[in-house]
């Protein structure tokens, strides 16, 4: 293997990681925008307006989650169609 190939192959293996960082990011924000929603849906029922916050802080969070899994699965296939190439 030549030191470009080698090169090469690190970048690689170096975006996967990356790739699975951001992944842990977003399920990260997710979790605590979800926490944090039920936590205003646990302690503050009696207020309206809280209410509409932590159902919206829940709804984004499992946004977050689907965008964050996503976004994975089309690098993860990026990486793989370009190491075929």
């Amino acid at each position: 293997m030549t030191e470009g190939e080698l090169r090469d192959q690190l970048a690689v293996q170096r975006t996967h990681l990356a790739n699975e960082r951001t992944l842990l990011a977003y399920i990260r924000t997710a979790l605590a925008s979800a926490a944090g929603g039920a936590i205003l849906l646990q302690y503050f029922p009696a207020y309206p307006a809280l209410l509409w916050l932590a159902w919206l802080l829940v709804a984004a969070g499992g946004f977050m989650l689907a965008i964050g899994v996503y976004r994975f699965f089309v690098v993860r296939g990026t990486l793989s169609e370009s190491r075929g190439a």
